[in-house]
Formats: structure tokens, sequence, C-alpha cells
């Protein structure tokens, strides 16, 4: 299960995440509504991290959501708002960037909207609804993705905090499709700052969680 870490905006909280954690994606969210909007003030020094950037939009223009892509060097973008498959098609006409697509889920998922994203996407990621699109640190109910029906992958996101592991793994083990978690407010000392401890202590668990499970199932066979 891929690990990212969204939501970062201080280059030198960056860097003890990129030596410390090596998470597989970092999130920039360029929503200026957002308290972890990143400016371009900062795109020189981001632009040079290693680690896999993935650039967060909500209804932007694909004229700046390429520019983002440069300015920054972004190795995929998510989009977080309304952007219909029309958009999608065009903005993946105009990039080689992988493309994720946000559903923000209530109390239902509504599957045959999704159904014309399918083989424009690489990966959904699910999200709790709220009208700040995204980062309310609340949790939907992961029992809706039960019902998954595409061979498309997906990140879970929305309230994932240290103590998510187990029911994480359930959920890997029932849907494979789940390939990905996405880590933000739960693991902040203040919007944008991650605490680097927590992160470490989360990872630790789901690797060690893992590899039990995976002992497991090897001498059950």
């Amino acid at each position: 299960m891929q690990i990212k870490v969204c939501g970062m905006t201080e280059p030198e909280n960056i860097r003890e995440l990129e030596e410390i954690i090596q998470p597989d994606w970092m999130g920039l969210i360029f929503y200026d509504k957002s308290p972890r909007f990143v400016s371009g003030e900062k795109s020189s020094e981001l632009a040079e991290i290693k680690l896999p950037k993935v650039g967060v939009f909500v209804n932007e223009t694909v004229e700046n959501v390429l520019a983002k892509i440069e300015e920054f060097k972004l190795a995929a973008v998510q989009l977080h708002g309304n952007e219909s498959p029309a958009y999608v098609r065009e903005l993946k006409l105009k990039t080689d960037k992988k493309i994720w697509k946000v559903v923000s889920v209530g109390d239902s998922i509504n599957w045959d909207i999704l159904r014309d994203y399918v083989g424009l996407v690489e990966r959904f990621l699910f999200d709790t609804a709220t009208k700040n699109h995204g980062g309310s640190g609340r949790k939907f109910n992961w029992q809706i993705l039960t019902g998954y029906p595409f061979e498309v992958p997906f990140v879970l996101s929305g309230g994932l905090d240290e103590n998510s592991v187990e029911e994480l793994l359930r959920l890997e083990k029932g849907i494979p499709q789940l390939t990905g978690i996405d880590l933000n407010s739960k693991f902040e000392d203040v919007p944008g700052l991650k605490n680097i401890d927590k992160l470490k202590s989360f990872k630790k668990r789901l690797l060690g969680q893992n590899n039990q499970a995976a002992t497991e199932n090897y001498y059950k066979k």
C-alpha cells in the first residue's frame, strides 16, 4: 500500500519527510482557500525536491494546471473539484503526468457518475465531502467502498490517523483496488506542518502489520 502525505508547505519539513519517512507521494495544494496553500514564492525550492509531487487543484483552468506542473516539477495532478470527464480528457491530451480524480463522499457514491472517468484517470481518490474540498480530518463510512465496481486503483483519504492501521488492512484485504492512502490533517502540528514522529510511528505500524499478515498467509498455505 502506497503512502501519500498531502498538504506540505515548508521546505525544511519536506526535507525531513523525504529523509525519514520516504513516502511514495507528496502533495502540494494549489487551492488558494486552503490553509495549506502553496504560493509561487516557494516554487524554485520545492521544484528541487526529489519525492514524486502531486499537485492538488480545485476547478482550475487547464492552462494554470499545466503551468504549475512545469513550475513545481509535478509528477501527478489531483483534481479535487467538479472537473468533468471532458476537462480530464483535455488535460490528458496536453500532459503525460498522471491524473487522479477525487470523489467527495457523503452518505453514498453514485458509481455511474464515475464510469465516464474510467480510462482517463490513473486513480480515484475517495475523501470526505466538505465545502472546503478536503483537509477536514473527518472520516466517511469506508464500508461504502466495498461496492467499488472498477479495476481502476484508488487512494483512501479523510480522517486517517495513527489508529487506522488495522481497519485499513482489513479493507485492503477485501478490496484489492485499494492501493494507497492519503495522510494529512491528523498528522499535523499546525496546518501545513507535519509531525514527522507521528508519520514514522504510523508507517512502522503499517509495515509491521502488513509483514505479520503476509507471514500468517504464508503458513496457511
